[in-house]
């Protein structure tokens, strides 16, 4: 059996986009700093102005320091491998999370915002999932399913970090083409399932979510529900493509636009469905307390392959990483009066 590597905590991994942003800010601040002396001195100078300065020697502890950086970051995804394989007996039901992505999910009467919110209950619930398959739905105007049903839980806390706003184009809260999706990816078999809603409840089409509610309900799939907001609501923030914040949502009239949660909605759709209804707050969004009753539903076993025994690799990355990192901070950018008896960053002639 060949080992199969994979990464303990894969969202760590997103940390990488620091490195091409270091490279950008690095380029703009030498091509600051050679225009800077253009306008002191000849650039030819610079050897007989500056002698101790060795630009060579300055790329290559940025480059040191990126590498210290990058082994750091994936030393602490903790790369492991596994050669292991086992037939392993499962007792769980299916369920479907399906998040509103809306840009009313940017309000933030829920701290840090409404979908911040969420991601974070989903992904301390998948931390507890024992055999239960997951999948995650995401909806606006439109639905998709984000990841299928599957028990690869570092998968599904990698797909969950991925979310925002601007995952589906165009706006909405398709509350009810969400459920019908979820019913569609439903595996064909006997396993009990449930579909939990997480949304502000602002559905123009309340009559369409109803009735999949209820369709979903006859073939014996619970529907829970979230509310996710505050009764008093809150202004919709819009950002820029940096994720800065340059205002509110305002209507035509140059109002802004308050975002309420529709209760009595995500309420009516959770018992059409069969299941409860649970209004988040700051101190508990209430996944786990649905959690339990969807725990509660009779379980089915079966069959899967997994990988055991896998051994952490981090050392492997963590330890040429503090290396490079104690280079970087004693190697001097400028050289020393010994080294100039030798060429090592400089061409000879220069």
């Amino acid at each position: 059996m060949e080992n199969v590597l994979r990464f303990e905590h894969p969202e760590y991994l997103y940390w990488l986009i620091v490195i091409p942003v270091l490279i950008i800010i690095y380029i703009l601040v030498r091509i600051r700093q050679d225009r800077l002396f253009k306008k002191f001195a000849d650039t030819q100078m610079r050897g007989y102005l500056v002698p101790q300065r060795s630009g060579r020697r300055d790329v290559f502890k940025f480059i040191v320091f990126l590498l210290a950086i990058a082994f750091l970051i994936v030393g602490l995804a903790n790369l492991q491998s596994g050669s292991k394989m086992e037939e392993v007996k499962r007792e769980g039901v299916d369920l479907y999370i399906a998040v509103d992505v809306s840009n009313s999910m940017n309000a933030q009467d829920i701290v840090p915002s409404r979908l911040d919110r969420s991601k974070q209950a989903i992904n301390r619930l998948i931390s507890e999932l024992q055999g239960d398959r997951l999948g995650v739905i995401i909806f606006a105007d439109k639905a998709f399913v984000q990841l299928p049903v599957t028990t690869d839980y570092a998968a599904a806390k990698m797909f969950l970090a991925s979310i925002n706003t601007s995952s589906v184009a165009s706006q909405g809260t398709a509350i009810g083409e969400a459920i019908n999706l979820a019913v569609k990816s439903f595996a064909d078999d006997e396993r009990s399932k449930a579909i939990i809603i997480i949304s502000d409840g602002e559905d123009h089409e309340n009559q369409t979510a109803m009735e999949a509610a209820t369709e979903a309900a006859k073939k014996g799939i619970k529907i829970y529900t979230i509310g996710m907001g505050l009764p008093d609501g809150a202004p919709i923030p819009l950002y820029n493509q940096y994720g800065q914040m340059t205002g509110y949502k305002k209507d035509k009239s140059g109002n802004t636009v308050v975002t309420r949660l529709d209760e009595d909605m995500l309420r009516r759709i959770a018992e059409a469905g069969g299941g409860l209804y649970v209004r988040a707050n700051n101190s508990n969004v209430g996944l786990e307390k649905i959690y339990d009753d969807i725990s509660k539903l009779d379980k089915t076993e079966i069959e899967t392959q997994v990988f055991t025994d896998y051994e952490d690799q981090f050392q492997w990355f963590v330890g040429p990483g503090i290396i490079l990192l104690l280079i970087w901070i004693f190697m001097s950018s400028g050289k020393r009066e010994w080294e100039n008896k030798f060429n090592i960053f400089e061409r000879k002639g220069e």
